[in-house]
């Protein structure tokens, strides 16, 4: 069937027709929703049975008021003590405007002297405003609500001796928005011109260049669209998981665009007629290349049974953008490369006729000491695996979401002031839960006070009870940063201990916890159990796609144990040179996942290109040389394909976000080593140590 569809591509009418109907594809669905209208800047990543959502889920039933966006406006006098009527002059003054989204300010006018020092800092410097944006609104809302209210509340602040500022929730999704907005632009500006550039300083032909980068436009577009489809069927969308798919995307069109006329350029000096050359070309090209994007396609549909949800957040868009990824690998880019024949290798134009002037630059060489010294190259790489590897048991959690983001980012700087000026657990609250039978107030006090007998919690109220007294909630400030690993490993503790209190009177009531410090106590539960589950069902997933390529049975083991010791090292040298470098001595949890996720995906992909033509060359020649063929016709492609690949991930660290930076290195650090070492010089060594000239499986 693939042979059938790549004969008809390869032909000029089928090639005419293929891109016709391509950019027909193209300009049609661009006329559906946008993308931009389906990201969601506050994402529920833990899954629904996630003790601090259930917890959540409790709180929004039983005191639905409570359901908008809470914020925190701040107000900060770097000079001195804080005037209290430029705060009321600046509340004011939002208030009037009238700002739709808004649905309450707390009226600091209105509270006793007592009341208004819980609000001001203890040099007098600082005052923090709660707030609370209405319920059901969008990402996008966020942003141009506190655009408006910033406008406001700084011309006002101009004329006084007061900064004003927005953080919390609110603010920092707000923020967020328009963050990755301008970034995915500059990212996308970037991913272009670092491919363009390297591929016309590899390949010294600007056709070469164009090309595929104008298949990976029309891709980017159609898969842009059809994601914004399934958007609009109901679909969450991460911004983060937007971001990552366009590299994907530009990293395997390109990769794949290699492979195809890597493979064109040799045919062209065996066939005269170009469109005859590709036929052959995508015969012994199509198989591969649908192979590696169906690895990657699989690797990613078993984030289907993540529980995290960002994670499975990735699974319908990545498997989206793979399958329209693979078809354009075997129909438009073969069309747009047999349309422009020989002209697309301008200046150095392939001959009919002259395949054996073939030159392998450097390749030759490598391949022949690769066959000659197996031992002495082999053992080296996989000591260099191992040592690197040893670093990733150093590998440190960052919780705090808000240190992603830039230094000069408005709801990160009110961030940190609040940090510096108040007591630290204000930053983000844990609330309780208390659940029995007529409760009253005074017992909800009892159990705050139970609380704060507590030296890791700095207060504890009472703020709401249930008409029927059945409900009641408690909100809890903890002495250390909420976001901390101290405060997270105390509350899971306390939680774990106290899912239940005996009231002085012996009536015991239910305790369920819920706000950020909870989340994040579930976050590590779910994300340790995820990495496990990933791991295990992509390792076999990918070893049952091996066995079918190879048909071997060790020939997989030892190609997965590869990538594996190839992920460990990058994760392991990728951790100390970001620490070395740019001073991150810890990371996100997702961070090492979705350096899994696709160095494993991605990785596999350049072993298959090499076993492949291993496999093809094994029908006529002697193992080694087989593999020596193999090394030196598939090295130059491949080499180029993982510097691009690795550059294209590089792009990342131009992303303010510092969660997309580290991912973006480690993976680039992985790609390299596994382009050149692991591709090249490891799994060649172990081939020639396994296979045997008698018995080796054929493709």
């Amino acid at each position: 069937m693939i042979k059938a569809l790549t004969d008809k591509v390869a032909t000029k009418k089928g090639a005419w027709i293929t891109v016709v109907l391509w950019v027909v594809v193209m300009i049609g669905i661009s006329f559906g929703p946008k993308l931009g209208d389906y990201k969601a800047a506050s994402f529920q990543y833990l899954p629904d049975d996630a003790q601090s959502i259930i917890a959540q889920n409790k709180l929004n039933e039983y005191f639905p008021n409570d359901q908008g966006t809470p914020g925190i406006y701040v107000f900060h006098n770097p000079n001195g003590e804080l005037v209290i009527d430029d705060v009321t002059t600046i509340i004011e003054g939002i208030k009037e405007a009238n700002i739709e989204g808004i649905e309450e300010i707390v009226d600091i006018s209105a509270l006793p002297p007592q009341a208004l020092s819980a609000f001001l800092s203890a040099d007098k410097t600082t005052m923090i405003v709660p707030m609370n944006l209405k319920e059901g609104l969008g990402s996008a809302s966020y942003a141009e609500i506190n655009d408006k209210t910033m406008e406001v509340g700084r011309k006002i602040a101009k004329d006084l001796t007061t900064d004003f500022y927005i953080t919390g929730p609110a603010g920092i999704a707000g923020d967020t928005v328009k963050l990755f907005q301008s970034a995915d632009l500059n990212l996308l500006f970037a991913t272009i011109g670092i491919i363009l550039v390297l591929l016309i300083v590899i390949y010294r032909s600007p056709l070469l260049a164009i090309i595929p980068l104008l298949s990976t436009v029309i891709v980017y577009q159609v898969v842009n669209q059809t994601v914004a489809l399934l958007g609009a069927a109901g679909l969450e969308i991460n911004n983060a998981t937007t971001s990552i798919m366009s590299i994907l995307l530009f990293a395997a069109v390109i990769d794949y665009s290699l492979f195809v006329f890597s493979r064109y350029r040799e045919e062209l000096n065996v066939y005269k007629n170009q469109f005859e050359a590709m036929r052959i070309a995508m015969h012994f090209t199509a198989l591969p290349v649908l192979f590696a994007g169906g690895t990657v396609f699989a690797a990613m549909i078993i984030l289907f049974f993540a529980d995290f949800r960002d994670y499975q957040n990735f699974a319908p868009i990545f498997g989206t953008a793979m399958l329209i990824i693979m078809i354009a690998s075997v129909t438009l880019v073969p069309a747009l490369f047999a349309l422009f024949g020989r002209k697309a290798f301008w200046p150095k134009v392939p001959k009919y006729g002259e395949a054996k002037n073939v030159k392998h630059g450097i390749w030759g060489p490598i391949a022949k000491f690769v066959v000659e010294k197996p031992g002495i190259v082999g053992g080296a790489v996989l000591l260099f695996l191992i040592i690197t590897a040893f670093n990733a048991f150093s590998l440190q959690y960052e919780f705090n979401s808000v240190k992603n983001f830039p230094e000069d980012l408005p709801s990160r700087v009110a961030y940190e002031i609040v940090e510096e000026k108040f007591n630290k657990g204000d930053l983000a609250q844990t609330t309780v839960l208390v659940s029995g039978e007529e409760l009253n107030f005074e017992q909800l006090q009892q159990v705050a006070t139970f609380f704060e007998n507590s030296e890791e919690i700095a207060s504890a109220r009472p703020s709401g009870l249930t008409e029927n007294g059945r409900h009641g909630k408690i909100t809890v400030s903890l002495a250390e940063n909420p976001y901390s690993k101290e405060a997270i490993n105390f509350l899971e503790e306390f939680r774990a201990k106290h899912e239940t209190y005996s009231l002085p009177d012996g009536k015991e009531v239910e305790l369920a916890f819920a706000g950020i410090t909870a989340q994040l106590v579930d976050e590590q539960q779910v994300n340790q159990e995820d990495i496990i589950k990933i791991g295990v069902l992509e390792t076999l997933l990918i070893l049952v796609l091996l066995f079918v390529l190879t048909r071997s049975f060790k020939m997989p083991i030892y190609m997965m144990a590869t990538i594996l010791f190839s992920y460990l090292s990058a994760l392991g040298l990728g951790l100390f040179l970001v620490d070395l470098f740019f001073g991150y001595d810890a990371v996100s949890t997702r961070s090492p996942v979705y350096a899994f996720i696709f160095l494993v995906a991605l990785g596999i992909d350049y072993n298959i290109i090499l076993v492949s033509r291993f496999l093809e060359e094994r029908k006529n020649k002697k193992v080694k040389d087989a593999l020596e063929t193999a090394i030196r016709n598939t090295g130059g492609v491949i080499s180029s394909a993982g510097i691009i690949l690795a550059a294209t991930f590089a792009a990342l660290t131009t992303m303010p976000i510092t969660d997309l930076f580290v991912f973006g290195f480690i993976v680039a650090i992985g790609i390299i080593i596994d382009t050149f070492l692991v591709r090249g010089m490891l799994l060649p060594s172990l081939i020639l140590f396994f296979e045997r000239d008698r018995g080796i499986e054929r493709l």
